[in-house]
Order: structure tokens, then C-alpha cells, then sequence
């Protein structure tokens, strides 16, 4: 992965992927080593092959959607807040399959092919995911 600062204050990065990384981790660690605490998240590119997630409202948890083609990453959007103090990616993402038709839902990995442009703007503030009970997910709660 590459990266390049665009604007110091607030931080504006652009993080190049490419044939073979693992974009996900790669957001996430880069936050972690940039001590990113939020962020807001936009992509856009291809990928080898994806995971996607739906969340399963009666078992509440995930269920894994594995697209194991070349797709065209037609939107990617989410946002980084801490969790258990560590950075976490939230992200959705639509992909374009090449019938023109679409696949989408919870991002949770994606093998990169030849490249994904991630525009990574660190939004002021902190933001803090808490354990939702009714969930079971790590929310992010607004404090007053």
C-alpha cells in the first residue's frame, strides 16, 4: 500500500492498494499507526474477490456472502471509530459484476485487483463503539 498525506489538519490521506493486498487490515492498521480515532471512509476501484456480511437480525450475527470474482468497487463508504481502543473499519460497499449487475452489504474483506484509491478524512472528535445489547454489534454512541 502506498499512502500520501493531502492536507495536514484535519488529516486527509489517499491510501493506494494494489494487486493482492488485503484492503480491510490494511485501512485499519494504517488508522492504528496514524492514530486515527474518526474517520470517514470512501473507495473506489476492483477487486480479485470479496466478503460481504448481512446481518442476521434473529440470529443476530453475520452472515458471510463470499464473491469469489473480479468485480469493479462501484461505491465504497463507512467510517473508522475506536473499539476495545483499537481502530475499527465500518463499511458498506456496492460491487459491479461484469453482466452489469450489482452485489452489496457489509464489507469484510476484499482481495484488491489492480487497484483500490481509498480517500481516508479524519473527522474531529472522537468516536467510541460501545456493545449494544440488543445486538450484540459495537455501536457508535453519541455523548453529549
Amino acid at each position: 500500500m502506498q499512502a500520501k498525506t493531502l492536507n495536514p489538519s484535519p488529516r486527509v490521506y489517499a491510501l493506494i492498494f494494489d494487486t493482492g493486498e488485503e484492503a480491510v487490515a490494511g485501512i485499519q492498521d494504517f488508522a492504528a499507526d496514524n492514530q486515527l480515532t474518526a474517520s470517514q471512509v470512501s473507495a473506489i476501484g476492483a477487486v480479485q474477490a470479496a466478503t460481504l456480511g448481512y446481518f442476521d437480525w434473529e440470529q443476530k450475527n453475520y452472515r458471510y456472502i463470499e464473491v469469489p470474482e473480479q468485480l469493479e468497487v462501484l461505491s465504497l463508504n463507512g467510517d473508522i471509530a475506536l473499539n476495545q481502543g483499537k481502530p475499527m473499519l465500518h463499511a458498506h460497499a456496492v460491487f459491479g459484476r461484469s453482466d452489469g449487475s450489482t452485489c452489496g452489504g457489509h464489507l469484510m474483506r476484499v482481495t484488491v485487483r489492480p487497484t483500490l484509491e481509498v480517500i481516508l478524512m479524519e473527522t474531529p472528535g472522537y468516536l467510541l463503539r460501545e456493545l449494544d445489547a440488543q445486538t450484540g454489534l459495537p455501536l457508535i454512541r453519541v455523548r453529549q
